[in-house]
Order: C-alpha cells, then sequence, then structure tokens
C-alpha cells in the first residue's frame, strides 16, 4: 500500500531539472532555477511548465528551438545572465503564448530582429550594453516594451559619438533615425561602386581608342614607306 501511495504522488512524465525545483503556483507549474549556475539552458524543463525563471546564471546564448517544447510557457525570466547572443530561431515555438519576457541585465549589444518581433510578450530588455542600429530602433518601435524599463535601453555604442551613453527612446525622440542612416550609407556604397565601374569603362574605351590611333598611325607610316607604284613603272 505505502508503494501504491507513492506511485500516485509522483507526478508521470514530469520530471524536474537536478538543478531547479518545480513547484505549483495557482494551479500552473513553476520552474524555479534561480543562482543555480547554469552555464546553458537546462535541457530537461518539464513540458507543461507555465512559469520558468532562469535569472541569476551564467548562461551565454539562447540557441535556436531552445523552448520549443514548452508550448505552455507564459513567463520566461532570463534576466542576470551573461547572454552575448540569441539565434533567430530561439523563441520558436513559445512566441504565440508567450506573455512576459525579462531580457535585462545581459550582455547583449545586438539581437536579431526577427527574435522578438514573433512575440506577443512584454519584453524588458534594459541594462544592456546595446549598439544603437537600424534593427533595435525596429525592435523598439514594433515589439511590445515594458513601458517601466523603456528609459533604461541605453547606448552603449552608436554611429556618432554624442548618442553613447544617452537612452535610445530620448535619441529617437530627437529625430535621429538609424535606418535612414543606413539606407544613406548603402546608396552612397553603390555611387561609389556605379562610379567606379563607369571609370573603368571609360579608361578602357580611351586605352582602346589610343591603341587603335596608334596602329593606325604605324600602318600609314608603313604604306609610306613602300616604294610607289608611280616610280617601279618608270
Amino acid at each position: 500500500q505505502a508503494i501504491f501511495c507513492l506511485l500516485l504522488c509522483v507526478p508521470w512524465g514530469s520530471s524536474c531539472p537536478r538543478s531547479c525545483q518545480c513547484t505549483e503556483r495557482a494551479g500552473a507549474k513553476a520552474v524555479l532555477c534561480s543562482s543555480r549556475h547554469l552555464e546553458e539552458i537546462p535541457k530537461d524543463i518539464p513540458k507543461d511548465a507555465v512559469f520558468l525563471k532562469l535569472d541569476a546564471n551564467s548562461i551565454t546564448r539562447i540557441p535556436s528551438n531552445a523552448f520549443r517544447h514548452l508550448s505552455h510557457l507564459e513567463e520566461l525570466d532570463l534576466s542576470r545572465n551573461a547572454i552575448e547572443k540569441i539565434d533567430r530561431a530561439a523563441f520558436k515555438g513559445v512566441a504565440a503564448g508567450l506573455r512576459t519576457l525579462d531580457l535585462s541585465s545581459n550582455r547583449i549589444r545586438s539581437i536579431p530582429k526577427e527574435a522578438l518581433l514573433a512575440l506577443n510578450a512584454k519584453l524588458r530588455l534594459a541594462n544592456n550594453p546595446w549598439h544603437c542600429e537600424c534593427a533595435l530602433q525596429e525592435v523598439l518601435w514594433e515589439a511590445r516594451l515594458d513601458p517601466d524599463s523603456v528609459q533604461d535601453i541605453t547606448c552603449h555604442t552608436a554611429p556618432r559619438e554624442e548618442y553613447v551613453g544617452k537612452p535610445l527612446l530620448q535619441v529617437l525622440d530627437a529625430g535621429v533615425n538609424f535606418c535612414s542612416v543606413r539606407q544613406r550609407t548603402t546608396d552612397v556604397a553603390m555611387f561609389i561602386t556605379m562610379f567606379g565601374w563607369f571609370t573603368m569603362v571609360i579608361v578602357y574605351v580611351i586605352c582602346y581608342v589610343r591603341h587603335n590611333r596608334e596602329d593606325t598611325c604605324k600602318h600609314v607610316d608603313y604604306l609610306k614607306s613602300l616604294p610607289s607604284t608611280q616610280g617601279h613603272a618608270e
């Protein structure tokens, strides 16, 4: 009877990662892996997890499909890690149901906009060493950012020194458009390339004409040097 009762108490197909604690919160499963010295996302997170806390660890990367099997996931906390790279498909499979995603206080300089723009979750991106560029601007405009943390999205590096250290929102409010800057740079590069090709064509034509002119002159001089037909007749 004791063994039978024990089997009834074990949650079948819902094991908990060894370094984490699994508990119930308002009838939903919460997986707590905070401050466990993790360097990567655990592979054996229960599929029925609704709340997942991975904060205060040493995770450096969010690979593609890292949470794909967690179809019930609603809240994901990845704050206070050492995340530097986030793959384009990092949140594939949880984009529709995720309500909150915390990526604050990491080492993120840039992020593929495809990784975030598919999410309906409220995002926290504060306190990262952001490089202010077009992709980050598009995220700020189109993603659902937590309004309480927007002011803490600061330009750690930027195309112009005057933007460094300022909140990205403040820079954009001043009329700066990083996407148009990139477009102008692309246009200039295309213009320079086209000008280079045009110059090469002109130089080729000039050389070709000059070479033909020299050959013609040599041929004329050669003809002049030949004895005339009249001289032979006499």
